[in-house]
């Protein structure tokens, strides 16, 4: 079975997305999980991170995240720095599961954000971008995160442009209507790579 590169835009529903993929029984491997307990687990990652952004550690040696986001998320070369710790222990751990993964013959997809910025769009087989309009995502973000527009918009600019992603993706699933729509998108692809493999 191929392996599906997942990605979209913050508020576009990509995790959504990864979620009705997993209920047709694929494995969804979910970067930001990955990433959240590396720093939550990983020793090493933990004294790299500590060691750049001081700021970050809460007295039990444990990641304030929330603090950690806010400092990354305002500059692009802060962000960088935390992705070049982060991504490259991710790394190890994504091929390790697709090669055990692989065994079982299911459609593995990578829930990665950053797919076309980190490079990982090279591990899979397929790229699939979720698109969503712009006050929906922002209306989601919000909802979800409680942030602000202008914090949106600042989390926005640190990625690729969603346009471009789509420009970029080899399928785009259009999330802007209802569940059931963005589902019949889901089933069709799924479908249709089940039989390609």
């Amino acid at each position: 079975m191929p392996i599906i590169g997942l990605t979209g835009s913050i508020g576009t529903g990509k995790s959504t997305v990864a979620a009705m993929f997993a209920k047709k029984g694929a494995i969804v491997l979910d970067a930001d999980a990955i990433t959240r307990e590396l720093l939550t687990k990983d020793k090493k990652c933990i004294k790299k991170v500590a060691k750049i952004f001081p700021g970050v550690i809460l007295a039990n040696s444990e990641i304030d995240r929330s603090k950690l986001a806010n400092i990354v998320f305002q500059n692009p070369r802060d962000l960088k720095k935390l992705t070049s710790i982060l991504y490259p222990e991710a790394l190890k751990q994504v091929k390790t599961k697709i090669s055990e993964y692989r065994k079982q013959k299911k459609l593995i997809v990578l829930d990665v954000p950053l797919l076309f910025e980190s490079g990982w769009d090279k591990l899979a087989d397929t790229s699939i971008v979720v698109k969503a309009l712009r006050e929906q995502q922002t209306a989601r973000v919000q909802a979800r995160l409680g942030l602000t527009s202008a914090q949106i918009s600042q989390r926005l600019k640190l990625q690729i442009p969603l346009r471009e992603k789509c420009s970029m993706a080899d399928i785009i699933i259009d999330n802007s209507g209802t569940k059931d729509q963005t589902r019949q998108q889901v089933n069709a692809i799924f479908h249709r790579l089940q039989q390609r493999s």
